[in-house]
């Protein structure tokens, strides 16, 4: 995504949803119209996967939501972080350390994220040590995008998102997105083909590499 990994964009250049899916959406936009991917959106990932699913449900075999923030086509994306913020708020201490800024341009509203080594130690809770310490240092701030995300143009439709097949993956060891709140989502999105992962933590892909690697290709195929 933009303003991550290795794209050389800062996340103040971006004020939208769509400014940070901009690699994905221009891969999507590359393909032709005869062929289909296998979307895999991950944490905020299913935000992203999510806007291509509605930009390009014809290019799409299935989107999977892999522990991941997943919006309806009832509500405007940001009910999501709505309902999130409501279930977690018993837990004073969810954020820890984490770390969030404004731009100080008064004309922007973006609010940017930077997890501290306690919060990723949620992250990264059954990950091995060497993952978590990688982690620590190719860290860039993000954001959840709320700016944008309450605005009725970000609705997703039924007719283009809701057409997309979608499967959830849990993480059933979640500290990030606990796993009664991935379930939540799947009941709130009525999404019928779910996968849970044993003793995962959030990074799944880290922590279940060959579990997660089974299930994706049961899904494909």
């Amino acid at each position: 995504m933009a303003a991550s990994g290795i794209n050389l964009k800062n996340i103040n250049q971006l004020q939208t949803l769509r400014d940070y899916s901009e690699p994905l959406i221009q891969f999507m936009s590359s393909l032709p119209d005869d062929q289909k991917v296998v979307l895999v959106g991950h944490s905020l990932g299913g935000m992203n996967i999510a806007l291509a699913m509605e930009m390009f449900p014809h290019k799409i075999h299935v989107a999977v939501f892999l522990a991941a923030f997943m919006p309806d086509s009832t509500n405007t994306p940001s009910f999501i972080f709505d309902q999130f913020g409501a279930s977690m708020a018993a837990e004073d201490d969810y954020w820890l350390d984490t770390e969030f800024k404004s731009s100080g341009d008064p004309k922007e509203t973006l609010t940017t994220m930077f997890f501290g080594s306690r919060f990723l130690i949620k992250l990264y809770r059954l990950s091995s040590p060497q993952d978590y310490e990688l982690a620590m240092t190719l860290r860039r701030p993000s954001s959840l995008f709320q700016n944008d995300l309450w605005r009725p143009e970000t609705k997703l439709s039924k007719e283009r998102y809701g057409s997309v097949r979608r499967v959830y993956v849990i993480s059933d060891q979640d500290e990030a997105i606990p796993p009664h709140f991935q379930r939540w989502m799947i009941q709130n999105a009525n999404v019928k083909e779910v996968f849970q992962l044993r003793n995962s933590d959030h990074m799944a892909m880290l922590c279940q590499p060959k579990q997660l690697s089974n299930y994706l290709l049961h899904i494909i195929h």
